[in-house]
């Protein structure tokens, strides 16, 4: 499977979608990269996890899935050099408390999940481990009660605190130093205990300056005879910090002594996290587990799109045994491409062990690849045509198309010459075809469907139109191509039936009657004026007699309006013909000498003009016929008529 076929398809839409019901993040990484599988065994396997962890939702929809949180990038940093923090320890307790709960909770879904229930025997208990982290961290810290030495020091660094504080307040309080204080408040600096002092009493306080005020006004100072027991202090907490250090260590180390187990339960959690990611989304629309077969047999029924929900219409299709390529016409906008997109994306998410939103029963052949030209494709980078970009497409899907190949193409032959593409539409079909490809192709064009109709292994579908409402119900019938809507839609706007008859003899050429219907009489009046001309002025076509002495030059008189082949284009005769045959004609406003075999009357001027037609209004300039006005009443000096030739 390439790129573009996962994008066109949208099937990465339906992993974002997927990914909303996991709870861990590595489990969305894993389902993002989902690709399809093209192993029957694994695809049948994923499918009956699937189908068993939906049987687990059904009957106890909470599962006790740990977010991880970290937990697996704690496991990768175990080997270097640095020591678990107690949060990353208290996370892996209360992974390990999932763990447990999650074996109980699979205890009693053996027979309704057997295969899925199983997996969590890969889950082994450690106890001690958990034990040993509950009573070294408590409250995001190392507990008191961690080691005997860590009880012993912080006790020592409790009571020289209070010492401290002690001492400290007395000095505050003191009538000997109240004169010196900026305020009566005890601060800390660098964790050491200090007193504001004016600025002007340094010298009247014996100790270390250990910061200052913004302004230089007050000054922070450790009084000298604080400052041996906040030195003891330090020593405490510097012993507590290497004793917490040493308590982390050890239980890194019996984090380490179990890290095959933990990685094993972190992989199980993860699988167990994707498994039921998978089952809520099926849940979501009410999907089934398709039957894979490797035999080019689809058979979808009620099928709809998984992103378009309840505004689908179900789609049934069933081929791969009387035919394997589906030809679909249609009107535009009547869901022919849904329809293609639908089977192609239905197979992929089968594939890749997901359920689909379908009837039960519902059959889905493995493919090696799916190949498909749908969508513009038009290139701005490369300069390349819509066309030019199909084509292109096109021959690398002949180039890499085979007997386990399905081939979705939207509006084959489409964006060129409607004969040529009709042809080469229909080329590429047979082409594909013989290759063993299964098809699903939609059209325009009613040559194709024929041809669909005529060959072994092709069959003709439509999409259903409502003639009553004019609105598609995109709904596929299959083994009957898409009627003329055209005309049915033009009969039911009010055009006369003569109209549409001929226009169906031209396009099918066979005879076909169009009935008016029920019909009002106002309406059957406003028909009836569609063709009142033909009925009451027939017009003549009839060639104008030949110019005597040459019986071999067709006569065109001033005004005729001619038309000229090969261009198709219509002109009206100037003036005309020489001994040559030569007409001179006026077309789009220029003269030009054409030969009167390129010339075949089209209406003649006595149809289009009054008698006494002033043709000047036609061959001569605005201001020639003002000239000529003008000169028509008196002599003007130096105003002159210029001719075209």
């Amino acid at each position: 499977m390439n790129e573009k076929t996962f994008q066109t398809l949208e099937f990465h839409s339906v992993k974002d979608e997927l990914t909303r019901f996991a709870l861990t993040e590595e489990g969305k990484k894993e389902l993002l990269s989902l690709i399809p599988s093209t192993n029957k065994r694994q695809i049948d396997m994923r499918l009956e996890e699937v189908t068993e962890a939906v049987r687990i939702i059904e009957k106890s929809a909470s599962v006790p899935i740990h977010a991880l949180d970290g937990v697996q990038s704690m496991m990768g940093n175990l080997t270097k050099g640095v020591p678990l923090r107690p949060d990353q320890l208290t996370g892996l307790y209360y992974f390990l408390d999932a763990c447990k709960k999650l074996k109980k909770f699979m205890d009693d879904k053996q027979w309704v999940a057997p295969r899925v229930s199983s997996y969590v025997y890969s889950i082994e208990e450690i106890p001690d481990l958990g034990e040993e982290i509950n009573r070294c961290i408590r409250n995001g810290r190392v507990d008191d009660y961690a080691s005997k030495e860590l009880l012993r020091i912080r006790k020592q660094v409790s009571i020289q605190e209070d010492r401290l504080k002690d001492k400290i307040q007395s000095i505050v309080k003191s009538a000997k130093y109240k004169s010196f204080l900026q305020e009566a408040i005890v601060s800390q600096r660098n964790g050491r205990y200090v007193l504001p002092i004016k600025k002007e009493f340094r010298g009247k306080l014996k100790g270390a300056v250990l910061d200052s005020s913004a302004s230089g006004s007050t000054l922070y100072i450790e009084p000298e005879e604080l400052s041996t027991q906040q030195d003891q202090l330090l020593l405490y907490k510097l012993e507590e910090d290497r004793e917490v250090e040493n308590i982390l260590w050890t239980l890194t180390g019996l984090v380490q002594a179990f890290e095959p187990q933990l990685n094993l339960a972190i992989e199980t959690m993860i699988h167990y996290d994707v498994l039921f990611a998978k089952a809520k989304y099926s849940r979501s629309y009410g999907g089934v587990s398709a039957v894979v077969n490797e035999d080019h047999r689809i058979h979808l029924k009620n099928a709809v799109h998984p992103l378009l929900g309840t505004q689908a219409v179900p789609l049934s299709i069933q081929m791969g045994e009387e035919f394997h390529a589906l030809v679909i016409t249609g009107p535009n906008t009547g869901g022919k491409t849904v329809t293609i997109k639908t089977v192609g994306l239905l197979t992929l998410m089968t594939q890749c062990g997901l359920h689909i939103p379908a009837d039960e029963g519902s059959e889905i052949s493995i493919y090696q690849q799916i190949l498909l030209d749908i969508g513009d494709g038009q290139s701005l980078q490369q300069n390349l045509s819509t066309f030019s970009s199909h084509v292109k497409n096109i021959i690398d899907i002949l180039k890499d198309t085979n007997d386990r190949t399905l081939i979705l193409l939207d509006e084959l032959g489409s964006g060129t010459d409607p004969m040529e593409g009709m042809g080469l539409a229909t080329a590429i079909l047979d082409q594909l075809f013989e290759k063993g490809a299964t098809i699903l192709a939609t059209t325009h064009y009613s040559e194709i469907k024929n041809f669909a109709k005529e060959h072994e292994g092709f069959t003709n579908g439509s999409m259903e139109f409502n003639i009553d409402t004019l609105q598609p119900t995109y709904k596929l019938i299959v083994g009957k191509g898409g009627e003329s809507q055209a005309f049915s839609i033009a009969l039911k706007l009010g055009m006369h039936p003569d109209i549409i008859e001929r226009a169906h003899e031209i396009t099918y050429k066979e005879k076909r009657t169009y009935s008016l219907g029920d019909v009002d009489f106002h309406m059957k009046k406003e028909m009836e004026k569609q063709v009142i001309v033909n009925k009451h002025k027939k017009r003549s076509h009839s060639k104008p007699a030949l110019r005597p002495g040459n019986s071999a030059v067709e006569y065109y008189g001033k005004g005729d309006n001619v038309k000229v082949s090969p261009e198709g284009e219509f002109a009206i005769v100037y003036e005309g013909p020489n001994d040559k045959g030569d007409y001179i004609i006026q077309i789009k406003g220029e003269k030009k000498t054409v030969n009167h075999k390129r010339l075949s009357l089209y209406v003649s001027a006595k149809e289009l003009y009054p008698d006494e037609y002033d043709f000047d209004i036609i061959f001569n300039s605005k201001g020639n016929r003002k000239k000529d006005k003008i000169m028509g009443k008196r002599f003007v000096e130096g105003l002159t008529i210029d001719h075209e030739e």
